[in-house]
């Protein structure tokens, strides 16, 4: 395996390995309110607080996490302050149904959509996602720009970097079958990686909304400073089409920014809001 391919694996175990702790979370709190939400074919768990505000604040996790990832460190609940806020476990997590395969990026765009649309109530969306969830948001805010007010990714995935071979492909999947199971849904997800991909490398830019990505550049033994700063120009790629972007990056967290960095997160959520009318 090259160098640069072995990083992508290692990072990619990384995220599974924080699934089980994930998992465990509370539940952000009694002001959420838990909704099962029936799509034609499963049920999906969402979590929401509505208070008719004038924008819905969507959040989609990344590869092996459930919605409790963004309310680890609160940035749901303080965001709720002031914002309606959807969180939901995808097919196959937390306390979602499994849902039909292939959970691949298309998939999970409209079950997304679907989602969206039991809480939106005809207002636009902005959309917070981590890593996989990146790409999730891009697809959706290409098929739904006239919904989408805004987009906030916290290093997500991209084509440019993430480019799995084969043998990667299924040593992750391997991997998180034997850790959580073959229907868990991030084993699942793991099963598309290379056909997700292909599948975005084809997306037309962004709409022309504000976006602000926050890009990682901690350098550890899995990622040098040379694999960092490819990272780094992948995310640049995310400015095509757009002119209202900011980049944003920090040495002082790792790949789970609203994790390690919450205050980042929410400090660039708030200029983002600013942003817009």
């Amino acid at each position: 395996m090259k160098k640069a391919e072995t990083n992508i694996a290692l990072m990619a175990l990384g995220i599974l390995s924080l699934v089980a702790s994930c998992k465990n979370m509370n539940d952000p709190g009694p002001v959420f309110t838990e909704t099962k939400i029936s799509l034609a074919t499963h049920r999906l768990a969402s979590f929401s607080v509505i208070k008719n505000s004038k924008y819905l604040v969507v959040f989609e996790s990344g590869l092996g996490n459930d919605h409790t990832v963004w309310s680890q460190k609160a940035v749901a609940s303080q965001i709720s302050n002031e914002f309606d806020v959807l969180m939901y476990d995808r097919g196959g997590y937390g306390q979602s149904e499994n849902g039909p395969g292939p959970r691949n990026i298309e998939r999970l765009r409209s079950e997304l959509d679907s989602v969206i649309n039991q809480f939106s109530n005809g207002r636009k969306v902005i959309l917070v996602g981590h890593s996989l969830g990146g790409l999730i948001i891009r697809d959706y805010a290409a098929k739904n720009p006239l919904k989408t007010a805004a987009l906030l990714f916290v290093d997500p995935s991209h084509e440019f970097y993430n480019r799995p071979s084969q043998a990667e492909e299924d040593m992750l999947f391997e991997a998180s079958k034997k850790a959580y199971g073959v229907n868990f849904g991030g084993t699942l997800e793991a099963r598309e990686l290379i056909e997700d991909i292909q599948y975005v490398s084809k997306l037309p830019p962004l709409p022309n909304i504000p976006v602000i990505v926050l890009t990682s550049m901690q350098v550890d033994a899995a990622n040098p400073a040379s694999a960092r700063q490819t990272w780094f120009n992948a995310h640049e790629l995310l400015k095509n089409g757009v002119s209202d972007f900011t980049h944003v990056s920090t040495k002082k967290s790792g790949h789970f920014i609203m994790i390690e960095e919450p205050e980042l997160v929410l400090e660039n959520f708030k200029s983002l809001v600013s942003k817009l009318p």
